[in-house]
């Protein structure tokens, strides 16, 4: 999707906007897996989250692109919203964002403080990404889709930061939602010529990614009932996919419980906060443990934006019902 030189005029553009995020090895994490643990804190950008990458480099395109428009418009459960309208603020355009009903009600109050218009649509993001497009049209608005090559190039500078600190590590695990993280991490990985496994995690409860790459084919599903809700998709995007089929080890599938036990460690360990698309990556290690023994791993902590509710629970030692 991209070379090489144009994954660092990127890492520069997302520069200005945010210094690089750092990879700290946990010791008490490490003990818990077995293994060297080095966690990517995405968790720590401006929006608390990888997503603030993709937006960056999306609207600095998009204003060099010498395009007339008025605004932008965009489907999300929250993270990807916050960067667009982030990004669209900053470069003087309106921001217009769909989000299902029931969606998080802090990551939707933080898309308003960045600027967005806020739409509720739907029961899920599919429903709300349907209706973004519809509305573009209605509305002429420059629709900002869920994958795109200039999204990835921004959140594969994650992946530049991580695997240039960090040349020698044998794994890398990363949450899955639309697939522009495991994509981004695939793709820095290549252009930089490291022999890093990638391997992507995606919810039990949200498995389309997992079914389609099995498959051979995009396969749907008709529900993404996960509290972790970043990683909440039904419907594939197929060149998500080719790059994932190509460039990922393997496809790791985790619980709702194994989630919420991942968010819990974090915690301890760390005293960092975890979404649930967040703790996805440790509990993928967890999982697999046994085979990642003595070895040096990195986990992407991808965003911290979870309602104060649902942590709680959590923290209670429950897991959230969707």
């Amino acid at each position: 999707m991209f070379t090489l030189s144009e994954l660092e005029v990127a890492a520069e553009v997302v520069g200005r906007h945010m210094p690089p995020t750092p990879q700290h090895h946990w010791p008490l994490l490490s003990r818990r897996a077995g293994c060297d643990v080095f966690v990517k804190h995405e968790n720590h950008t401006p929006i608390a989250a990888f997503k603030v990458r993709g937006g960056i480099t999306y609207m600095n395109e998009l204003r060099q692109s010498g395009a007339k428009i008025d605004g932008v418009i965009t489907a999300t459960r929250g993270n990807h919203g916050q960067s667009v309208a982030r990004a669209a603020t900053a470069v003087g355009l309106k921001s217009v964002i769909l989000v299902p009903y029931g969606n998080s009600r802090e990551k939707n109050a933080a898309m308003r403080a960045f600027g967005a218009e806020l739409i509720e649509h739907g029961v899920d993001f599919d429903e709300a990404k349907d209706e973004a497009y519809r509305l573009a049209a209605a509305r002429n608005l420059h629709i900002v889709p869920p994958f795109d090559a200039a999204l990835v190039k921004g959140v594969a500078t994650a992946g530049r930061e991580m695997l240039t600190a960090l040349p020698d590590l044998d794994t890398v695990y990363v949450p899955i939602g639309m697939g522009s993280g495991a994509c981004g991490m695939i793709m820095a990985r290549d252009l930089l010529g490291r022999k890093t496994e990638v391997v992507g995690v995606v919810a039990a409860n949200a498995p389309c990614i997992a079914l389609s790459i099995a498959a051979g084919k995009p396969v749907p599903t008709n529900t993404a009932a996960t509290f972790a809700d970043g990683m909440a998709c039904r419907v594939p995007d197929v060149t998500a996919l080719d790059v994932m089929t190509r460039g990922a080890a393997r496809i790791v599938t985790v619980s709702e419980d194994e989630i919420a036990d991942a968010m819990r460690a974090y915690y301890e360990d760390t005293h960092n906060l975890a979404e649930g698309a967040g703790a996805a990556a440790f509990a993928a290690l967890m999982q697999e443990r046994g085979r990642m023994a003595g070895k040096r791993i990195g986990v992407v902590l991808s965003g911290g934006n979870v309602d104060r509710e649902v942590f709680a629970e959590v923290l209670a030692g429950r897991t959230p019902k969707v």
